[in-house]
C-alpha cells in the first residue's frame, strides 16, 4: 500500500513548470521522501535514474573529478546502465548530503542543462544546507515533506470518510454518526502518528506491538543521527534537549525552561542543540509575540519560546502513554495537560500554512496558544483538549485586539458564527479551507 501524499500535486506543478530548476525535497528522516519521489518517478516518467550517495559512496568520486555537466551525465549514464535522456528520465539524487560536490553540481545542471528533471533529497539535509560552504543559491527550488497528516492517513484507512470530509463547509455541523467515526479514526492516528511506517502498520494490522516497535526504531535512528552528525559534546546536549521535550510540554505553562533539561543548564550551552534539532526538522520552536501586529516576526521575543515535536506519534511514544488510553473516553487528548492535542494542532497547521507561528500572553491574565499571520490578518488560535470551550483568554484577547476571526479547536462539533470558528480537533487539516470560505 502507498499513502497518497498532498505534496504529489506540488511535484506535478514543478515538473510542468516553465522555469523548472533542480528540486530539493526537504524533510526529517522517515517522513517518506524516498518513497514519494520514487513513486512520482515511476508514474510520471518513462525512466528514473536513481543514485543513492549513502549506499554507493563511490558516486562521490564522479562529482569530485569534474563539474562539466556533459561528463557528469556520461559517467552517471554508465552507472545507470543506459543513456540518461532529458526527454523521459527523472534523475533522483538520494542522500545527497553525503556528497557536497553533488549538491553544488545542481548549480551547473540548472545553468547548463535545465532540460533535465532532477530531484535531490536526503536525511538531515537541513543540517547540510546550514553548513554548506558553496550552496547553489538561486539555482534550485525547494519543497518540504512533513509527516503524514491525518487527512492523508484517513485516505488510506477510511477513503469514503476522507472524501466526504473534503466536501463539508464550516457552517454545517457533522452528523453524530460521522463525528464519532472521525473521532475513532483520529484516535488510531494519535497512537501511530504520521511517520509512514508505523502508520502503515496501523492501517494494515492494528498491531500495537508492531507499531511501537516501528516507533522505537525511528526514535533510535534519530539518537544515532545525533552522535553521527554532531560533535560528541554537542550530541550529548542534543539528546538532553530531545529527551526533555515531553516534560516541557507537560507543564501548565509550556514555555521552554532550560533548567528542566538538567540542573544548572544555561541558554548559551544549549542554543546550538536547539538549532541543530530545528535544522534537522525534528522540532518546531514557537516564540512569544509581544504585540500581535504586522509582521509578527518583528515582535517576537526570541528568548521566550515553546518547543514541539515534529510528530504526534513520536511524542506519544516518548511520553510512554499506553495505547490502552484509546479505550478510556477522551483521556488520550487530555493527558499531559493536553500536550498531545496542542502538538498535533501545530503539526497540522505547519503543513498547511507557509508561515511561522507565535504565542501570546498578557502576564498571568491570558495566553493564546498560537497566532497565525495569514494574508492581511492575524488570527488567534486556542486549543482545547476536551469538550469545554469556555475561554477567558480568547475573550480577553478579542476585547484587546478585535480580530476578524477567532479559531478554537476542541471536541465540540463544527460551528462558525460571526467571529468565531470552532473546529473539531480531527478536522484541523481543513483549517485553511475553512478560513478561505469564511474570509471571502
Amino acid at each position: 500500500m502507498f499513502f497518497e501524499r498532498d505534496l504529489y500535486t506540488d511535484l506535478l506543478a514543478w515538473q510542468q513548470g516553465k522555469y523548472r530548476k533542480p528540486l530539493i525535497v526537504q524533510g526529517a528522516r522517515q517522513t517518506g521522501k524516498t518513497s514519494l519521489i520514487r513513486h512520482f518517478g515511476k508514474t510520471q516518467f518513462a525512466n528514473m535514474a536513481y543514485f543513492n550517495f549513502d549506499e554507493r559512496p563511490e558516486l562521490n568520486q564522479i562529482f569530485k573529478q569534474t563539474k562539466q555537466v556533459e561528463r557528469l551525465l556520461h559517467n552517471l549514464s554508465i552507472i545507470h546502465g543506459r543513456k540518461i535522456d532529458a526527454t523521459d528520465t527523472l534523475i533522483f539524487f538520494d542522500e545527497i548530503q553525503e556528497c557536497e560536490e553533488a549538491l553544488n553540481a545542481l548549480k551547473y545542471f540548472s545553468e547548463n542543462a535545465p532540460e533535465y528533471a532532477i530531484i535531490a533529497a536526503g536525511s538531515l539535509l537541513g543540517i547540510s544546507l546550514g553548513t554548506h560552504k558553496s550552496f547553489p543559491v538561486g539555482k534550485v527550488e525547494f519543497l518540504k515533506l512533513y509527516p503524514l497528516t491525518f487527512s492523508e492517513f484517513l485516505k488510506a484507512k477510511n477513503p469514503r470518510l476522507a472524501a466526504y470530509l473534503n466536501t463539508i463547509n464550516p457552517f454545517e455541523p457533522l452528523l453524530d454518526a460521522v463525528f464519532n467515526e472521525c473521532l475513532d479514526d483520529f484516535k488510531t492516528y494519535m497512537l501511530c502518528g504520521g511517520m509512514p511506517e508505523p502508520a502503515l502498520r496501523m492501517v494494515e494490522t492494528m498491531d500495537m506491538f508492531e507499531i511501537s516497535k516501528s516507533l522505537h526504531q525511528i526514535h533510535a535512528a534519530y539518537a544515532l543521527d545525533f552522535s553521527k552528525h554532531a560533535e560528541k559534546t554537542e550530541a550529548i546536549r542534543i539528546n538532553y534537549v530531545w529527551d526533555a521535550i515531553p516534560s516541557q510540554l507537560a507543564k501548565e505553562n509550556k514555555k521552554f525552561i532550560y533548567q528542566t533539561i538538567r540542573q544548572g543548564a544555561r541558554a548559551r550551552e544549549y542554543e546550538n542543540a536547539l538549532i541543530w534539532l530545528e535544522q534537522a526538522g525534528l522540532i518546531y520552536r514557537v516564540p512569544l509575540c509581544k504585540k500581535p501586529e504586522f509582521p509578527l516576526s518583528f515582535y517576537s521575543d526570541l528568548s521566550a519560546f515553546k518547543i514541539y515535536m515534529l510528530d504526534i506519534g513520536l511524542l506519544r511514544y516518548q511520553t510512554k502513554l499506553d495505547p490502552l488510553l484509546f479505550k478510556e473516553g477522551n483521556r488520550l487528548f487530555t493527558e499531559f495537560k493536553g500536550a498531545l492535542t496542542e502538538n498535533y494542532i501545530l503539526q497540522s497547521l505547519t503543513a498547511q500554512f507557509d508561515s511561522s507561528f507565535s504565542y501570546w500572553t498578557s502576564d498571568s491574565i491570558a495566553e493564546i496558544d498560537f497566532l497565525l499571520q495569514y494574508r492581511d490578518k492575524i488570527l488567534p488560535i486556542e486549543v482545547k483538549s476536551g469538550e469545554s470551550i469556555r475561554s477567558k483568554s480568547l475573550a480577553y484577547y478579542a476585547k484587546q485586539y478585535n480580530p476578524v476571526l477567532k479559531i478554537r479547536y476542541s471536541l465540540k462539533n463544527l460551528e462558525a458564527n460571526a467571529d468565531t470558528l470552532n473546529i473539531p480537533i480531527f478536522l484541523a487539516d481543513h483549517t485553511k479551507r475553512f478560513i478561505d470560505i469564511l474570509l471571502v
